[in-house]
């Protein structure tokens, strides 16, 4: 057969049945200079400063993608700009409505979003869901299939998802977090969905660089308040029991009765305001209404108590303070005395013959030199 050739392997008389043949197919290309038109990859341009503001000035989506992967990179070079353009979009920031949404597991979360982002945007809102996702320590990915399980919004002209890896490290979801909030603000997104996967610390978090914290539960309250920590709770603004619908409707109705007790007991996340827990079902659309205008109503009052802008001020010094920790922690571990001297240091800590806070002193001894 043409276009085949012969391994040494392959029988003798072996006929064009065999399973095993090698076909022949593209040449092997010695230099990739010297690649045939079109099978070639140019690198991508690297954008500057002025490239980066003329694209949102235009409203250019893919320059936004390459913004917040900017945010996201630890390379020094692209740290630098990203904090340039960030200092050049500030005056353009602050405008949106920031939501916190976090779940039990199972609670629905990117299909409650999915109702509730598109909700926005037939209602005239630009909505950006940023899916913040403490990744593996070990691989150092993340979950990004949001895309797909928010049909509906994915597809919305007016709404943009954005999975947000972390690299395993709280300090970074925050940092690049809020870069990612203040960069779709100063493209137009009016409205910010940040969701939790709900891993403890995240939810905290996610709490500390939003206006208005939302908890998704589901229904059987009497099991589930085993499952959700009482922190939790508090830092929650609102409580949602899902999939309310069908058969199911009398039971969340029930959990949510039994979720309002609950609440009646603990401190209030937000002064002035009275959390309280409703039923609604991300699947047939009813509650998401009811649960804007609880967001809208709790806005107002918190704007016209000031409590809404002192969070936002609060929340910027808690940043810096952030930032200040995480940066002097990559740079303690970066300093080259003390790469050299953490293994010996470990060790001698592992085997007991040094206590770990002696070892904490020679090791910023070393650092301080």
């Amino acid at each position: 057969m043409s276009g085949e050739k012969r391994p040494e392997w392959v029988p003798q008389n072996a006929g064009s049945a065999f399973a095993s043949w090698v076909r022949s197919g593209v040449s092997e290309v010695a230099n990739a200079k010297e690649a045939p038109p079109g099978l070639s990859h140019p690198r991508r341009k690297e954008l500057s400063l002025p490239d980066f503001l003329s694209g949102f000035e235009a409203g250019d989506r893919g320059i936004l993608a390459r913004a917040i992967t900017l945010v996201e990179s630890n390379h020094p070079r692209h740290v630098e700009l990203a904090q340039q353009l960030i200092q050049h979009l500030l005056p353009q920031t602050g405008d949106s409505i920031r939501v916190g949404i976090t779940g039990t597991p199972g609670a629905g979360k990117s299909t409650f979003i999915d109702a509730l982002g598109t909700f926005l945007c037939d209602n005239g809102h630009q909505v950006a869901v940023l899916a913040v996702d403490p990744s593996s320590s070990r691989s150092r990915g993340s979950i990004l299939g949001d895309k797909t399980r928010m049909e509906r919004l994915s597809r919305n002209p007016s709404a943009y998802i954005r999975p947000s890896p972390s690299g395993g490290m709280l300090g970074g979801v925050a940092r690049k977090s809020r870069e990612t909030i203040l960069l779709c603000e100063a493209f137009g997104f009016d409205v910010l969905l940040v969701e939790t996967v709900g891993v403890g610390q995240s939810e905290i978090t996610v709490r500390s660089m939003v206006d208005f914290f939302l908890l998704l539960t589901l229904t059987g309250a009497g099991d589930e308040l085993q499952g959700i920590k009482r922190g939790v709770m508090e830092l929650a603004d609102m409580v949602l029991v899902n999939k309310a619908d069908g058969e199911n409707r009398p039971r969340a109705e029930q959990a949510a009765a039994e979720m309002n007790r609950v609440l009646h007991f603990l401190s209030p996340s937000t002064p002035g305001w009275t959390t309280r827990s409703f039923p609604c079902s991300a699947l047939s659309g009813e509650g998401i209404s009811h649960c804007w205008e609880v967001i809208h109503r709790f806005v107002t009052l918190t704007r016209e108590n000031g409590f809404f802008p002192e969070r936002r001020q609060k929340q910027r010094l808690e940043w810096v303070n952030a930032t200040i920790v995480e940066l002097l922690k990559m740079d303690f571990f970066n300093h080259p005395a003390v790469r050299e001297d953490l293994p010996l240091v470990q060790e001698k800590v592992m085997q007991g013959s040094l206590s770990p806070s002696q070892a904490v002193k020679e090791l910023l001894s070393v650092y301080t030199k």
